[in-house]
């Protein structure tokens, strides 16, 4: 497993770009500055040793070695040690809905970036428990097997959008069922699963699968994002709202909280339904609920000494440097006495 040490200077990834955005620029400067005197055919008898090549050869070559340069100042290091520790938690799943119809915007961003901030503000609060993450529309796809690793949770949360998933509509039956898969029925650890959707379910099976997790110990705690009123689906290109959906007949879609299959759901396990409006009630309410819940003791797996790896993208990006150094903008001899092309 790899971490970065110094991510502070991942901006200086911005180096290696300009300089090919202002190689780029001096090139198309050259070329129209020499079209003002001669022809490309008169530049090239004028200047038969001149490699067209090269430059582009040079470019490639600093800008590689510019890159590697970059990754040893943010010294990428390999776990080399494994050791197993001991925790007292419990498994919880976030399956997070990314229908569609999560884009309202009655809840400030918008539904789905209410849930995001939910799921993360709950992760901050967890200590010792291991986390999973589940996304759903029209089908369920896992995106976070169950971990101790809550860095990684917030990298992926932050990646989710309703674009992810090609199938529309809200299967809920769907993503209890797969986050059912994450729980591992050798150890004894109490199980939780939260939901946060808008509720928009379009089949009647969420109810047999919410029961079926039931049998299994999953507790199921859903989360509502949305208001009663409802809110168009909004239709963006580069942040700006261009339309709204529509149905078959033309008229605009309006999108509710349907609070009703969330509490079923959730009264089918014993687990309990919280509006998602108030955040801090949000957290307070799920920090309760986990404070009331036993926690049992597992083992957990994690990297506990890392090997700097900085050395070997500063060797590379050194010799890359050397290299460039020695690359002349004339023609290589043995490579002109070639005569790849038949040049006369």
């Amino acid at each position: 497993m790899y971490q970065i040490e110094e991510i502070s200077w991942l901006w200086l990834g911005i180096i290696p770009i300009l300089v090919v955005i202002l190689f780029a620029i001096d090139r198309v400067w050259k070329s129209k500055i020499q079209n003002r005197f001669a022809s490309n055919e008169i530049i090239l008898r004028l200047s038969p040793n001149i490699s067209l090549f090269k430059p582009y050869l040079r470019i490639f070559m600093i800008f590689f070695s510019l890159i590697f340069l970059v990754l040893s100042m943010i010294n990428p290091q390999m776990g080399t040690k494994m050791e197993t520790f001991k925790r007292f938690g419990v498994d919880i799943v976030f399956a997070i809905d990314v229908s569609r119809s999560m884009l309202a915007e009655d809840v400030a961003p918008s539904r789905l970036e209410k849930s995001k901030q939910l799921v993360n503000q709950i992760i901050n609060n967890l200590s010792g428990d291991r986390i999973g993450i589940v996304a759903y529309a029209g089908k369920a796809f896992p995106q976070l097997p169950i971990t101790t690793d809550y860095s990684s949770g917030k990298m992926f949360l932050q990646n989710m959008n309703t674009d992810m998933i090609s199938s529309q509509g809200t299967a809920i039956d769907e993503a209890i069922q797969l986050a059912t898969t994450y729980f591992d029925d050798e150890n004894k650890i109490e199980r939780i699963l939260i939901i946060i959707s808008d509720g928009e379910d379009h089949n009647d099976i969420s109810l047999d699968m919410a029961k079926i997790a039931a049998e299994k110990g999953i507790i199921i705690y859903t989360i509502g994002v949305g208001m009663d009123k409802g809110a168009p689906i909004p239709i963006k290109r580069n942040g700006i709202v261009e339309s709204y959906k529509k149905d078959s007949k033309g008229e605009v879609v309006i999108t509710k909280l349907n609070k009703d299959v969330l509490v079923k759901i959730a009264e089918a396990t014993k687990g309990e339904y919280i509006d998602g409006l108030d955040t801090k009630f949000v957290i307070d309410r799920i920090k309760g609920i986990l404070n009331q819940t036993e926690k049992k003791e597992f083992e957990s797996k994690k990297f506990s000494e890392y090997k700097d790896q900085f050395q070997w993208f500063l060797a590379i990006g050194i010799f890359m440097l050397f290299i460039e150094v020695f690359l002349f903008d004339t023609k290589t001899l043995w490579v002109k006495k070639l005569n790849l092309f038949n040049e006369n």
